[in-house]
């Protein structure tokens, strides 16, 4: 093969193993070149990805894909991947409806494995594949590639607690580039860090390598007696390397952008007999500049010019998530007992700023988030004030810790649930769907949703009134750009708001408030009229206003950015039962329960009705099936 074009060739991770080192760099440019384009147009994970693209190719130079087993933790940095197992031609449908997604999917292709797109679920993962292939008595390789991101979440210690004690044979490569989202903190990534200090001497010991290779005869035999005397060094000065004494071999450190140190590696790693962690060194952003200077920025990265690398557009209207920061901000001014608490996301949080204002009343945790919410509790308990900021679909991962530690001890924490709603372009692992379904049933636990930026603000003043644990849930993406009051103001405990007269009547939580009143607004030209009430509060809701509607026999509908099964339009319906108004004609508007497609958020609303043309038929359909009976 010559040196242009190489990719054209590539259709499976074997057309890799005919390459030379200097092809294989030359693949790895032009797929940089690729992943950059797509990305610039699409949106994505761009600085993770351009960061693994020579190790990607050299696991899959030295194993068997699909045959041996790679896993991505957390799965956001497998473009590459993706790109070299038969999806290069399908590449730019990246992120879009109906396109491929930006994390493995076992329906996608026989070469993703696992489906990963929360963190530190692989390793336990990869120890049940090797339990599962020596008990079919199989001889295929396991390999997890695991971020040092992803090695702050417990799950992963749980498996490498198991992996050490059952000694199962298998790869485990830890990509370490100091950064999950947002630069790593803690003991851990200093060991790390500690572990790769100098990076100088990782190129001197390639560099050594290379010149030895180039002495006849002898090359070969000094580079095995330099190996054992490193491994000597590392005996004598890292006596307590932490993956050894677990029982897991440790291989490293290795320059992850040197194909041929990877290709050695993971060979050496290949013929161990039992679990090896193989430590390489990798810069995120490799190859672009802006998101070599900027990773945390091109992490999750919008469309952006090439070229400058500024995002595209001029939207200058805040986001949700930048409101709530900055209204923390304000009330940690007046208030020295508030503190924020976030799990690996202060920049996705809209913390950053608080986190420079306030640097010793901001904790991030890392990818730990039932540590996020028991070191809050006990915060709270002896009389500060946190604000945990974690992601709708994130929190899920803390359900006990919510029922058990926070709930049950009604301790006064407010939840900030950033994504919460339709959440774009990164698929199902990432909607923030279910939150009003696992905390309403929780005893103590408020549960509420702004309509607005502006109400987002005074809800969030407004919650450590309440002396409960409070959960605020927002959209991802750009806020209405509504009139922001200059005075944060107090909102009762459970009061809705009525914004429109109407016969019947609408009840709209959160997000869908703006939907529900532009469909009010077309459905009164045909002859409906429906009262919206912005519900505010999915718990403790305002019985009374319901009760107003209720009592006179009007129809009453349901709207929430949820899934239909057990959210805010069910506990609705079991208020109406437990008032013993069974014959009021009722609909929920909700998602259905299933996954669902990547795609833009408009584009799901749409696709489920919610929407305001889609709640217009919703209603339509309903008064006309009532005048047909």
């Amino acid at each position: 093969m010559g040196n242009q074009n190489i990719l054209e060739k590539i259709n499976h991770p074997r057309d890799l193993k005919s390459l030379s080192i200097k092809e294989l760099y030359s693949l790895a440019a032009e797929i940089r070149s690729l992943i950059i384009k797509v990305v610039s147009k699409n949106g994505g994970h761009l600085s993770p990805n351009l960061g693994v693209v020579e190790l990607t190719l050299a696991l899959n130079y030295v194993f068997d894909s699909p045959k041996d087993k790679i896993i991505w933790d957390v799965g956001h940095q497998c473009y590459t991947h993706k790109i070299i197992t038969g999806r290069k031609d399908r590449f730019h449908e990246l992120r879009k409806m109906g396109g491929i997604s930006g994390f493995p999917v076992r329906e996608e292709s026989e070469h993703d494995v696992f489906n990963t797109g929360h963190a530190s679920t692989a390793l336990s993962a990869a120890m049940g594949m090797a339990v599962a292939r020596n008990r079919q008595m199989n001889n295929h390789h396991i390999i997890a590639v695991v971020g040092d991101g992803g090695l702050t979440g417990g799950m992963a210690w749980e498996a490498l607690n198991q992996i050490g004690h059952h000694r199962e044979k298998m790869v485990i490569v830890l990509n370490y580039n100091e950064m999950s989202i947002s630069p790593n903190v803690g003991a851990l990534s200093k060991y790390l860090t500690y572990l790769v200090s100098g990076q100088h001497y990782l190129r001197l010991k390639d560099h050594a390598k290379t010149f030895l290779k180039a002495i006849p005869v002898i090359g070969w035999p000094l580079i095995k007696i330099g190996r054992a005397f490193e491994e000597a060094i590392k005996k004598t000065f890292f006596p307590g390397l932490v993956f050894e004494e677990l029982g897991i071999r440790y291989i490293g450190a290795v320059e992850g952008h040197s194909l041929r140190s990877l290709i050695e590696a993971f060979e050496e790693a290949k013929h161990f007999d039992g679990p090896v962690i193989v430590l390489c060194a990798t810069k995120k952003g490799k190859g672009y500049l802006p998101a070599q200077n900027d990773p945390s920025k091109f992490h999750s990265a919008h469309p952006f010019e090439i070229k400058t690398g500024k995002t595209k557009g001029s939207d200058s209207r805040p986001s949700f998530s930048s409101v709530f920061g900055k209204t923390i901000e304000t009330m940690a001014e007046k208030d020295d007992k508030i503190i924020a608490v976030t799990a690996a996301m202060p920049s996705g949080t809209g913390l950053e700023g608080f986190a420079h204002k306030f640097p010793e009343r901001f904790f991030d945790v890392g990818i730990a988030e039932q540590h996020a919410v028991d070191f809050s509790a006990a915060m709270a308990f002896n009389g500060f004030k946190p604000v945990v900021a974690i992601y709708s679909t994130f929190l899920q991962r803390a359900y006990d810790q919510l029922y058990h530690d926070i709930s049950l001890m009604d301790i006064p924490i407010v939840f900030a649930l950033d994504r919460a709603g339709i959440v774009p372009d990164d698929g199902p692992t990432h909607q923030g769907i279910n939150d009003i379904v696992y905390l309403r049933h929780l005893p103590n636990i408020m549960v509420m949703a702004p309509k607005d930026e502006n109400e987002l603000q005074h809800m969030l003043s407004s919650a450590f009134s309440y002396q409960h644990p409070v959960a605020v849930r927002f959209p991802k993406g750009k806020a209405f750009g509504v009139p922001m009051d200059p005075e944060l103001k107090h909102i009762p405990a459970g009061k809705a708001e009525l914004l429109k007269k109407g016969k019947d009547l609408i009840i709209a939580y959160g997000h869908m408030v703006h939907p529900c009143l532009n469909a009010a607004e077309e459905l009164e030209k045909k002859g409906i009229s429906l009262a919206v009430m912005n519900a505010r509060f999915a718990k403790p809701m305002d019985e009374e206003m319901i009760m107003d509607y209720a009592q006179q026999g009007r129809t009453i509908i349901t709207a929430e950015e949820g899934v239909i099964s057990g959210g805010f339009g069910s506990a609705v319906r079991e208020f109406l039962d437990s008032q013993n108004l069974f014959d009021i004609r009722f609909k929920r508007i909700a998602l259905p329960v299933q996954i669902y497609p990547v795609g833009k958020a408009e584009q799901i609303r749409k696709m489920f009705g919610l929407d305001a043309r889609g709640i217009v038929d919703q209603v339509l359909k309903l008064y006309e099936s009532q005048e047909k009976s």
